[in-house]
């Protein structure tokens, strides 16, 4: 009896897991992170102080997904860079080994005044949703993502790339 309890089980999670056909997609996996995903990111957002002080302690790193085109003209200082389309186990790992490294990211809506660099999404989907959810759906514990909206003139986070005039005083 127990061995036919753990095979209906096991049948009905494996189901559950099968999106229209395809086992490699879990629409009903993909709601429950969302909805697991929402009380731990209210927890995880901070501000533009917290950002800033958090990025200047060891072994903290900002992590932009934007595309590498757009990384490359501007992003956070000393931030890594991998494109949100490239997130895997594979790519994360080599990139982030330690799951428990504390993660901070920022998306195109959380700065104005880049219209080209840092272009808005539309905000039911901001950047910064699904990389939170897709860096705790890999097992990555310790993510913080910038809350606020910043004027990318006159916020403190320093930035760099080919489209950033840098002053004496931002070279710190």
């Amino acid at each position: 009896m127990r061995t036919r309890v753990l095979l209906l089980l096991a049948l009905t999670w494996g189901l559950a897991q099968a999106d229209e056909g395809n086992p490699k997609i879990d629409y009903t996996g993909f709601k429950k992170l969302v909805a697991e995903g929402e009380s731990v990111r209210a927890k995880r957002r901070v501000t533009e102080a917290e950002f800033l002080r958090m990025a200047g302690e060891k072994g903290t790193i900002a992590l932009d997904t934007r595309s590498k085109a757009k990384f490359d003209k501007i992003h956070v200082r000393r931030a890594l860079h991998l494109n949100f389309s490239d997130f895997t186990d594979t790519t994360l790992a080599k990139l982030i080994p330690d799951k428990d490294t504390r993660i901070l990211i920022y998306c195109n809506n959380n700065f104005e005044g880049e219209r080209v660099n840092f272009e808005s999404k539309r905000r039911p989907v901001a950047l910064n949703i699904p990389t939170f959810l897709n860096l705790h759906a890999y097992g990555y514990t310790n993510i913080f993502e910038l809350k606020p909206l910043l004027n990318i003139k006159t916020t403190k986070i320093p930035f760099e790339g080919s489209a950033v005039k840098v002053t004496d005083s931002q070279q710190a």
